[in-house]
């Protein structure tokens, strides 16, 4: 042997790749089933062509049904592309360890699983019922929301990534809904030489809030936020500097601003009941035509006027103010919407693979264990449960148990 081989770093240049090659064939292969979300008014794709390429590379086998991605503007021919496998029945989509999707499951897809699977999804409080729970827990599923998924750094990745396109879209509605072409009182968002500006009213100092804060005064709108929160009040003050107007929930200054405003936004807290909802005798004292975008709808809605609505019937009226109250109004902006969920959920099935399977992931994972809402059959989320009068466990609790 030469004095050139016998150096210990010689040999050794290709054994790195050839050890991260035999790292990913221990790791656990996992398959992920993404069904349309059509049916449910949804644009918006868990996983898009350059994740499923990613997650392919690690060993992962991705099950697409037909057309789930081109609400999102990706073809089935990107997908296979990929290397993800496009079915055309949509049971067998429901047959894979992983279900992965937008919308929350319903009673018809419920019954198309085989049972003993992970399914990660939003979970909309709103959109559960007693029957629909308890057919997830017969089927003895792990059930895992975004809203309630948090990071290493304890904050909730999916809902701030909707909420900051929730947020700037919700611009984008009002504006359209005050304009002409959806038979609106014919304003414009924002401020022009000459003529007083709009007035947008926002409840909760939220992250929605900030980018809605944003979206308008870049319009030139005249931007009110209300929330009984002081220390987030001041954070929007320092992050957009004093073009806007705060102020706690004080009624009788917020039923001031109500009555001029053009339009008023709901951006509250997720995952909580709003505190504080605008009564319907404030939303009749609203100017004519004026518009209300509630982003909360889902917990409950910030007005007693509010009730669901999808993107195919979005709006409707309460003595002539235009409500707008579609929960996933993010789906507006699908193919953005879509990739901000892949660049979440991507590193997460990477993980869960390394570490060999859903149930070792859960044990080490404090943040994602949070967003667990049905674990093997048992109801895990006290809001769930107190809202269907249904008896909930510690998640933490059961892990001593399986």
């Amino acid at each position: 042997m030469t004095e050139q081989e016998n150096k210990p770093g010689i040999s050794s240049w290709y054994m790195p790749q050839e050890e991260m090659l035999e790292i990913r064939r221990k790791g656990k292969k996992i398959t992920i089933g993404i069904p349309s979300d059509f049916a449910q008014v949804e644009s918006r794709v868990p996983l898009t062509p350059e994740a499923v390429e990613l997650l392919v590379s690690y060993g992962h086998e991705i099950y697409l049904e037909t057309n789930a991605g081109k609400a999102s503007s990706y073809s089935d021919d990107e997908y296979r592309n990929a290397g993800a496998v496009v079915l055309e029945k949509r049971a067998d989509v429901f047959q894979c360890d992983i279900i992965l999707r937008v919308s929350p499951f319903d009673e018809k897809d419920i019954d198309l699983l085989r049972g003993n699977q992970t399914l990660i999804s939003n979970m909309q409080l709103s959109n559960h019922c007693t029957e629909t729970v308890q057919k997830l827990m017969r089927k003895k599923v792990t059930a895992i929301a975004y809203e309630y998924m948090e990071n290493e750094e304890h904050c909730l990745p999916v809902v701030q990534l909707m909420s900051q396109l929730s947020g700037s879209t919700s611009i984008m509605v009002a504006s359209e809904y005050l304009s002409n072409s959806r038979d609106g009182k014919g304003v414009l968002l924002g401020g022009v030489t000459g003529i007083s500006p709009t007035e947008l009213v926002i409840l909760g100092a939220t992250t929605a809030a900030e980018f809605a804060a944003r979206a308008a005064i870049g319009l030139g709108a005249h931007v009110k936020i209300f929330d009984n929160n002081i220390f987030k009040l001041r954070q929007l003050e320092e992050q957009l500097g004093h073009q806007i107007f705060t102020s706690v929930l004080y009624p009788n200054v917020l039923k001031k601003a109500l009555k001029s405003a053009d339009v008023v936004l709901g951006a509250m807290s997720v995952n909580t009941k709003p505190s504080f909802r605008v009564s319907k005798e404030m939303v009749a004292k609203m100017k004519k035509g004026s518009v209300i975008i509630d982003l909360n709808v889902s917990q409950g809605g910030c007005f007693e006027t509010s009730r669901c609505t999808d993107l195919n019937n979005p709006t409707y009226k309460v003595n002539d103010i235009v409500h707008y109250c579609v929960p996933n109004i993010s789906s507006l902006v699908a193919r953005t919407a879509s990739i901000a969920l892949s660049n979440v959920l991507s590193p997460i099935i990477i993980s869960v693979g390394e570490i060999g399977g859903i149930p070792n992931y859960i044990k080490s994972t404090k943040g994602f264990r949070k967003g667990i809402y049905i674990y093997n059959g048992i109801l895990t989320n006290s809001d769930l449960g107190d809202k269907l009068n249904l008896p909930s466990k510690d998640i933490d609790l059961l892990l001593a148990i399986f």
